[in-house]
């Protein structure tokens, strides 16, 4: 009957528990598992917050998290965009220290594999510690009807090229506004338009997702997608649907997220806190 008891409590107290009162990684070596919107990590890094060509924004909510692979993408994009002479990229969420889902925001960055950048840059002095909490982070959509001239430009495009070719990416998400745009006007080598994937939302960013690593067999990747530009049918029926608005991403939902997670997260939830470090400054 003790034991019974004791049992029980265990149960309670881990139904009690939420992936967001996780504030440190899991130990072990980095393996994400399960799907984006479905999974967690294990043994996830930190991004630095400054790094050469990027800095990091809202940092309270400890969403800097995830696989070396991601942040080697961001590192690199960053250092890209500065040698082209663009301000520092501003990096959203990557995802939670073990993953999981989040109580606001997001349906996908649970397994360390994703990650938001804005699209808004600011050149000068990096942000101060306050800025960085609310940033002005403007869409480059008018009320998700048409592109804003006003906001998009050249260096919009080329942040977006420079991200499509890179390695280790299988898709980028973007507005439908955004993709329908540059299919009407890019010339020359087109190929890099088929990983812009129009998703509702991502006006004022783009969300990039990476392929599952070698050597993380219990990470489920996504279907593939079609191998043209994606600027046909497909992106006319985008266009079709009716105009959407979505509430502030630090809103909660009426009903939380909370998906089928496989059985190895339950471990990867409750396992013993991993300290790293958080630096302040990257490469």
């Amino acid at each position: 009957m003790k034991r019974l008891v004791i049992s029980l409590i265990a149960l309670l107290n881990c139904a009690a528990f939420d992936w967001s009162d996780v504030k440190t990684p899991a130990p072990g070596p980095t393996q994400s598992i399960g799907f984006y919107s479905a999974g967690c990590i294990q043994g996830a890094r930190p991004l630095p917050f400054d790094g050469v060509g990027y800095e990091a924004i809202r940092i309270s909510r400890n969403r800097y998290w995830g696989q070396p692979v991601t942040l080697q993408f961001i590192e690199t994009l960053g250092a890209r965009m500065h040698a082209a002479g663009q301000a520092p990229l501003l990096i959203g969420d990557i995802g939670q220290p073990r993953g999981g889902p989040a109580p606001t925001g997001h349906a996908s960055h649970q397994d360390g594999l994703d990650a938001d950048i804005w699209f808004e840059r600011q050149a000068g002095p990096r942000l101060a510690p306050t800025e960085r909490e609310h940033p002005r982070l403007r869409s480059l959509v008018r009320d998700d009807m048409s592109i804003d001239d006003g906001v998009f430009g050249p260096q919009h495009v080329q942040l977006l090229k420079v991200a499509a070719e890179m390695p280790h990416l299988d898709r980028l998400f973007v507005n439908r506004w955004i993709k329908a745009r540059l299919c009407h006007t890019v010339t020359g080598d087109r190929s890099w338009l088929r990983k812009l994937v129009p998703w509702y939302g991502h006006d004022a960013h783009f969300h990039v997702r990476l392929y599952c690593p070698p050597g993380n067999p219990q990470c489920q990747p996504q279907a593939d997608y079609a191998r043209d530009d994606g600027c046909g049918a497909a992106l006319d029926w985008w266009l079709q649907q009716p105009p959407v608005v979505f509430p502030a991403d630090d809103v909660p939902p009426t009903k939380p997220y909370r998906p089928k997670l496989p059985a190895a997260c339950a471990a990867i939830l409750h396992a013993p806190s991993q300290d790293l470090p958080v630096t302040m400054t990257g490469k």
